[in-house]
């Protein structure tokens, strides 16, 4: 077999969407990370459950943190149900590490996750390295979002 022929095409299941972190920030470059998680988080993520909204990821001693993401318990774990809010590993590749540790070393820079998905049977994470916006850029995009929307209405 040829090579261009081992690629696997996967569906993507998305379980939550960051929303806030396109108004907030100036996504700037995109990453897919795997997350290492527990039995009973995989388990609450396939029942839709995870909030990424208030969390940010960080480069610690060579690898990828992500802090403050909310995967409620599993309803049917046992004793050795998972903490909601425990800081998770992701898994990244040592250059793609290298290269965010680089980058976020710049002043106004942070990994802000995106969306949480299922590809296949592996739970991914879409992070995303950003700027934060000032007012006025936030202004600046409501406004052009507020013409697409008319411009939109019109031609239907």
């Amino acid at each position: 077999m040829k090579e261009a022929d081992k690629t696997v095409t996967r569906k993507h299941k998305v379980i939550s969407v960051n929303k806030k972190a396109y108004h907030d920030y100036e996504i700037l470059d995109k990453y897919e990370a795997g997350i290492q998680l527990q039995g009973t988080e995989v388990k609450s993520l396939r029942n839709m459950k995870a909030s990424i909204s208030e969390s940010y990821g960080k480069v610690k001693n060579g690898e990828v943190w992500l802090y403050n993401v909310n995967i409620p318990e599993y309803k049917h774990g046992n004793i050795s149900n998972h903490q909601p809010k425990r800081n998770r590993k992701l898994l990244l590749k040592k250059n793609e590490i290298r290269k965010l540790q680089q980058k976020l070393n710049d002043k106004s820079m942070t990994l802000i996750p995106l969306k949480i998905y299922f590809s296949g049977p592996y739970a991914k994470l879409e992070i995303g390295l950003a700027r934060g916006k000032k007012i006025y850029d936030k202004r600046e995009s409501m406004k052009s979002a507020e013409i697409k929307r008319k411009l939109n209405r019109i031609k239907i």
